[in-house]
C-alpha cells in the first residue's frame, strides 16, 4: 500500500507525501522535516466573473502575474529542500508530493459560485489548486519514471480526487499535466496540477450533457463513452492498445494532430472509484502511451495530459464516465498546430492529420520494451 503522510508548509498550505509501496520501507515521520521558511500570510482568493454572452464563469487571478517562471535548476521551487535552496517541499527526498499551490487560480477560501447569475455579477474564486510533483528528480518527464512510481502517481490522484470531492462548494476535480515549454509551463521539473473547480467547467458541460441525453435516451442502460469505445474496439483502425481493465484509440473526429482517449472498460465517475487491479494496469498502460507519443519524433513531445471525470453535479454524474484525453499540438518534426481564426474565435477545429494514420504510426512506433502492452499488430484492423 501507498503511504500517505500529511503535513503543513509554513503558511498553513497542506502538503502530502506518497511513498512509494516497496516492501521493507519505514513510515515517513513529517514532524522531523518542518518547513522553516519565513512566508507571507496566504492571499484572499481572486475573483470569478460570469460571462452573460456564454453563461460561463471566468477566474481573475491577477495575484499570479508573480508566480515563479522557468527557474533555474539550483532554485527549483518543487526539488527536495537543500541548504542553498528551502524549497515547496521540506524534505531532503520524496517520491511522490501533492501540496496546495501558493498561487492558486482558485482558493484557498471554499464556497459556491454566486446564484441567479447575469451581466456584472462576480464572486470570490473558491476551490483549490494543487500541485503534483512526481519525482524529486529535476530533469526527465512522466514517461521516464518507473511503474512503481507512475503507480504511486495514480494512487496520488485518486487519493486527492476523493478528497477534492468532498470538500464545500466543489463541483468538478481536474488532475492535469502541462508537458513542455510550447505548452506553457512554468517550471521544467516533472510535474502536474489538480484543480477543483467551484462550477462545471464549460468543456466539461457540453460532454456531460452529450452524455446524459445518451443515457437518458438508452433508458440508462448505457453510456456514450462506454458506446464510443466498443465501436471504436469493433472498427478497430484508430486503437492504440487494449489492455484487460483500459483501451486506447485515436477518436473518429479528433481535434488534434496528436489525440490519444484512454478509456477504463468499466463504468467509474473518477479515479477514486478504480479497483487497485485497475490501478496497477493504469500505471501500465499510461507509461506506455506516453512513451509511444515521445517515440514518434528525435525530441520529446509537448503534451496535454487532461482526466475527465464526472462533476458532482446530480444531473450529470450517473452519466459520466472517467477517461483520458491526451493532446498534443505538434504536427510535423518541426511544426505546431496553432489555434488560428476557426478554432479560437469559432471552437471549429481543422485538424491537419487524420486518426486512423495517426493511429497506426501510434501502434507501430518502436518503444522499450517493457513499456508494450498488448499493441495491436500491423493490418491487423485493415
Amino acid at each position: 500500500m501507498t503511504h500517505i503522510t500529511s503535513t503543513n508548509l509554513a503558511d498553513g498550505r497542506e502538503l502530502l507525501y506518497f511513498d512509494d509501496a516497496t516492501p521493507g520501507k519505514s513510515t515517513r515521520r513529517p514532524e522531523i522535516i518542518p518547513d522553516l521558511r519565513e512566508l507571507p500570510a496566504r492571499s484572499e482568493p481572486g475573483e470569478v466573473r460570469f460571462d452573460a454572452l456564454t453563461g460561463e464563469w471566468v477566474a481573475v487571478a491577477a495575484h499570479r502575474q508573480s508566480r515563479t517562471h522557468l527557474p533555474p535548476a539550483d532554485q527549483c521551487p518543487i526539488c527536495p529542500t537543500t541548504p542553498a535552496n528551502p524549497s515547496e517541499i521540506p524534505a531532503p527526498d520524496y517520491d511522490v508530493v501533492v501540496f496546495e499551490n501558493r498561487f492558486p487560480s482558485l482558493g484557498p477560501a471554499l464556497g459556491p459560485v454566486p446564484g441567479s447569475a447575469g451581466w456584472g455579477t462576480s464572486g470570490a474564486a473558491f476551490g483549490r489548486c494543487e500541485v503534483v510533483s512526481f519525482t524529486p528528480e529535476h530533469t526527465g518527464s512522466f514517461s521516464e519514471l518507473s511503474e512503481t512510481r507512475a503507480r504511486t502517481v495514480v494512487e496520488a490522484w485518486a487519493h486527492r480526487t476523493g478528497a477534492l470531492n468532498a470538500l464545500p462548494g466543489i463541483q468538478q476535480v481536474f488532475p492535469f499535466e502541462n508537458r513542455g515549454a510550447d505548452i506553457g509551463v512554468t517550471l521544467h521539473h516533472p510535474h502536474g496540477q489538480i484543480y477543483a473547480y467551484p462550477y462545471v467547467t464549460p468543456r466539461a458541460a457540453v460532454m456531460g450533457a452529450a452524455a446524459r441525453k445518451f443515457y437518458d435516451d438508452g433508458d440508462g442502460r448505457q453510456t456514450l463513452t462506454g458506446s464510443l469505445l466498443r465501436s471504436e474496439r469493433e472498427d478497430g483502425s484508430r486503437m492504440v492498445l487494449e489492455g484487460e481493465n483500459f483501451s486506447a484509440y485515436v477518436p473518429f473526429a479528433a481535434r488534434w494532430p496528436l489525440e490519444v482517449h484512454l478509456v477504463p472498460h468499466r463504468q467509474v465517475p473518477d479515479l477514486a472509484a478504480l479497483s487497485g487491479e485497475e490501478k496497477d494496469e493504469l500505471a501500465h498502460v499510461y507509461l506506455d502511451l506516453l512513451k509511444r507519443l515521445d517515440a514518434l519524433y528525435p525530441t520529446p513531445t509537448p503534451y496535454i495530459s487532461a482526466w475527465h471525470q464526472a462533476p458532482l453535479d446530480e444531473l450529470l454524474r450517473p452519466a459520466g464516465y472517467l477517461h483520458l484525453q491526451l493532446t498534443s499540438p505538434r504536427r510535423a518534426e518541426d511544426k505546431l498546430k496553432y489555434l488560428a481564426g476557426s478554432e479560437a474565435a469559432m471552437g471549429a477545429f481543422i485538424n491537419d492529420t487524420t486518426p486512423e494514420l495517426v493511429a497506426e504510426r501510434l501502434r507501430t512506433v518502436t518503444v522499450p520494451a517493457a513499456a508494450a502492452h498488448n499493441p495491436i499488430p500491423e493490418g491487423a484492423h485493415a
